[in-house]
């Protein structure tokens, strides 16, 4: 069953880019990893949110994982209440949500379409 790990980070003033910029040149090859994002929640405040095949997977990249947290701590600001610098949680997905699916706009009409309906118009009202 899928799984996802979300990660809250407080950065410390002025290394927001940094931060942004090393997690853009992230490249992980963790088995069973599908994906994930890093989400600016506030001022210094992000989150990370990874997706994972399974649970065995996320548990089995955990290693990995400090391991890549290790070269990002020198940027980050305790979040206090002994968390530390992060405030981790993952588990496995229980119910997902779809997306409702919305109307097709309709195609604007082209200046030329638009002039043709004013003219018509117009020989409706002469008759």
């Amino acid at each position: 069953m899928t799984a996802f790990n979300v990660v809250r980070f407080r950065v410390k003033l002025g290394n927001e880019q940094s931060f942004i910029d090393a997690h853009r040149k992230l490249r992980p090859t963790f088995k069973g990893f599908l994906g994930g994002s890093l989400i600016k929640t506030g001022d210094q405040t992000f989150c990370m949110l990874g997706e994972w095949r399974n649970f065995a997977s996320l548990a089995g990249a955990r290693n990995e994982m400090i391991a890549i947290l290790d070269t990002l701590r020198p940027m980050l600001e305790d979040l206090g209440g002994a968390l530390g610098v992060t405030d981790p949680v993952s588990g496995e997905v229980v119910a997902r949500l779809g997306a409702t699916r919305v109307a097709k706009k309709r195609r604007a009409a082209s200046k030329t379409q638009k002039k043709a309906a004013k003219k018509g118009k117009a020989k409706k009202r002469r008759k």
